[in-house]
């Protein structure tokens, strides 16, 4: 096994506050070291190189998903088999390969060369099936582009990606062309004007940047659509009087670009093809709350979009734009739970991802036990144009009380699957026909991420897709991940996949979220191998009812919420399934 060096150590560390910050990427360097495998003598070099007890780094270790503690093949090919890749053909891929490679899943060839697995959400909800190989992704595989990858990973060739997908902006604000070959450079964000939004800031006062933003009203986009700007002024006024005779604590700024939602793909977006206008938002937002120091936080999965974030922070360091802030790209490891602003702070520093009971909020003790301002990829991407041209011209995109542009991703059964950038308040019937129409007949669709409220197609006539709009119509925008189920679809199935990826991501800590996750599995995996009973029907649903708001952070209800949905407007399809003796039970 090759062991971390101390320089290499040394070199990790000091790009943070606190060293034990430093667990994940210091296990990352050693998984990566020794053919993406960590081993138990990893585990304890990991351990002495920080001052931490083994017992402690493999609690941490095993909490991620992506730290391999068992050996892989030397091609570790992952099948994202969530919800939006079991609607584009995930596991026909998972079936061709098993052939092909004559493996099951979890097994490994006896060359050593592959590794099968199936693993949930990859965001790549439009570009489906995905395949990740290490840490390539390789999307809109089909059978040939499969055939085609594994015979050069043989000869030992990484052939490129085919990202390809429908890319729609009518407000032109945070997707940019992304046909230019230098679309991700300093150079070419500068000649759309980019950075002068940041130097107008810095001419401002801070509490003008705060209420400039609140006068917006830039609604959260990371799901629950909070105010960002009364986000911000939540930040103790004056923290030594707060704290008594405790000297004033420093402030940090966070950027959750943890994107695991099945059907939500926005945030990777702006990340990869438009870096320095989340960077550019990223540094009015901690010059307007008085953090030196921010971080971005992003999915493990992403690791070649966290390299082009590293290369654009260092275009703007080196050109002098970021004088006031350090910011740091943090590479999470795996867990969907990450994505709770208290989860996330947790793991940021070197901990286990397990989201804090609130309050405290972050806001006045988050990191480090400082004051903290956690916003999503999305939101701070829409400060430098609340900036540029101010909360009126903001508010004149739009419909009252949800103001500016929200990028809608569009997957499942449409014939231009992709991302599409418009106002909020545009109806969903607008957003489905720039997506191509409806492959076949509508049955459902779920608008704002797997977690929401399903809704029929009659539901969905006319909505508009705006915050007050879906909760009038009983569900969420939530992060405006639209997945379409078309009539070809089997809604317990459906089920299954759902419940199957939020007990797969819960961290175990509430008892009603990891035990009633596992109950309603396995309930559902009854009833679609026809040995359900009705009993079984009405305590998924009583679960359902029960678990909201029992757990820490909002796990419970994310796959409460939907699997209630599910069975109660498709309860015939869920009857169905009852045989004519356990319907009688």
């Amino acid at each position: 096994m090759k062991t971390i060096t101390p320089e290499s150590v040394q070199g990790i560390t000091a790009k943070y506050i606190k060293k034990e910050s430093a667990v994940l990427p210091v296990l990352q360097a050693i998984q990566q070291q020794n053919d993406n495998h960590l081993s138990a003598d990893g585990l304890v070099d990991a351990g002495a190189a920080l001052n931490m007890s083994s017992s402690k780094i493999f609690g941490i270790a095993s909490y991620y998903t992506m730290f391999n503690l068992k050996p892989v093949g030397k091609y570790h090919l992952q099948v994202d088999t969530s919800v939006p890749g079991f609607l584009h053909g995930a596991d026909n891929i998972v079936a061709h390969l098993s052939q092909t490679l004559g493996i099951k899943v979890g097994e490994t060839t006896k060359d050593g060369l592959f590794t099968l697995s199936t693993v949930q959400d990859l965001a790549s909800c439009a570009t489906g099936p995905v395949i990740q190989v290490n840490d390539r992704y390789y999307e809109n595989m089909t059978f040939e582009k499969t055939d085609k990858l594994v015979e050069a990973l043989r000869n030992g060739q990484t052939p490129d990606n085919d990202p390809s997908m429908t890319v729609v902006s009518k407000c032109g604000i945070l997707l940019n062309d992304r046909t230019q070959a230098d679309c991700r450079t300093l150079a070419f964000y500068q000649r759309q004007g980019g950075y002068q939004n940041l130097a107008k800031a810095l001419s401002m006062a801070p509490a003008d940047i705060v209420t400039e933003t609140k006068d917006a009203q830039i609604r959260g986009r990371g799901g629950a659509g909070f105010s960002a700007g009364a986000k911000w002024s939540f930040l103790p006024k004056n923290d030594a009087e707060l704290i008594g005779t405790f000297p004033t604590r420093p402030v940090y700024l966070i950027c959750n670009a943890d994107e695991g939602e099945p059907g939500t793909f926005k945030d990777r977006q702006i990340m990869e093809f438009n870096p320095h206008l989340l960077i550019e938002g990223l540094a009015i937002s901690a010059y307007a709350i008085g953090a030196q120091h921010a971080f971005i936080y992003i999915r493990g999965e992403f690791a070649w979009i966290a390299r082009i974030l590293e290369t654009a922070i260092e275009e703007a360091s080196q050109a002098g734009l970021l004088k006031h802030v350090n910011i740091l790209v943090h590479l999470g490891a795996g867990s969907y739970v990450c994505g709770d602003e208290t989860g996330l702070i947790e793991s940021l520093e070197g901990k286990r991802g397990n989201p804090r009971a609130k309050p405290p909020f972050p806001a006045s003790s988050g990191l480090y036990g400082c004051p903290t301002i956690v916003n999503n990829v999305e939101t701070l991407a829409l400060v430098p144009y609340v900036i540029q041209h101010g909360a009126r011209a903001f508010k004149q995109i739009g419909i009252p009380n949800n103001y500016g542009p929200k990028i809608f991703g569009v997957s499942g059964h449409v014939n231009r699957p992709g991302v599409f950038e418009y106002p909020l308040g545009t109806p969903l019937k607008t957003i489905l026909d720039a997506a191509g129409g409806v492959k076949g007949t509508m049955k459902a669709v779920i608008v704002g991420g797997l977690s929401v409220a399903i809704l029929t197609a009659a539901e969905a006539e006319g909505l508009t897709l705006d915050y007050d709009a879906c909760q009038k119509a009983g569900t969420s925008l939530g992060s405006g991940g639209i997945i379409v189920i078309n009539a070809t679809v089997s809604i317990p199935e459906l089920a299954l996949r759902t419940i199957e990826f939020y007990h797969h991501e819960s961290c175990g800590q509430c008892v009603p979220c990891r035990e009633g996750s596992w109950v309603i599995a396995h309930k559902l995996h009854d009833l679609l191998e026809g040995r359900g009973t009705l009993q079984d029907i009405d305590q998924i649903l009583h679960l359902c009812r029960t678990i909201p708001g029992l757990t820490i952070c909002p796990t419970g209800e994310a796959f409460s919420i939907p699997i209630h949905a599910m069975l109660s407007k498709f309860r015939p399809e869920f009857d169905a399934l009852l045989s004519e003796r356990t319907a009688h039970d």
